[in-house]
């Protein structure tokens, strides 16, 4: 038997153009592949651009920083009831002694016609809203 097929050409050339054909089909497969991915790359991209979603370095940078702060706040929050125990103490011997002319002056001033009248503890002076 001779290797020749029907149409009277080899059937080993026969075999290279289909594979030729098969791998040029391949490439282009491999392409579009290339350009689905770089799609959906940038259509999440965008996405997580208008979610406002954060990198996973940039939350435990700030998870950190708040760690510290509470640990800081913790540590304040110790000193000034130490601070607030020490000044008990001191002011327990003389609790006897001090008289109502030693207590500040307590009482709200007056408030204007119309106004509400002040908070105590609040700024004399406080900033205008909006910053301005």
């Amino acid at each position: 038997m001779d290797d020749t097929g029907s149409g009277g050409r080899k059937r080993g050339s026969m075999f290279d153009d289909l594979a030729g054909v098969a791998g040029g089909a391949f490439s282009a497969l491999a392409g579009v592949r290339t350009e689905v991915e770089a799609a959906v790359r940038s259509q999440v991209d965008q996405m997580v651009q208008r979610l406002e979603l954060v990198k996973r370095e940039e939350l435990d940078a700030a998870m950190e920083l708040a760690r510290r702060a509470r640990e800081a706040q913790e540590a304040l929050e110790a000193r000034v009831a130490a601070l607030e125990a020490r000044l008990g103490e001191a002011a327990a011997p003389d609790a006897g002694t001090a008289s109502a002319e030693a207590m500040p002056n307590t009482e709200v001033p007056p408030s204007a016609p119309g106004e509400p009248p002040p908070i105590s503890g609040t700024m004399k002076n406080p900033p205008p809203i909006g910053g301005g």
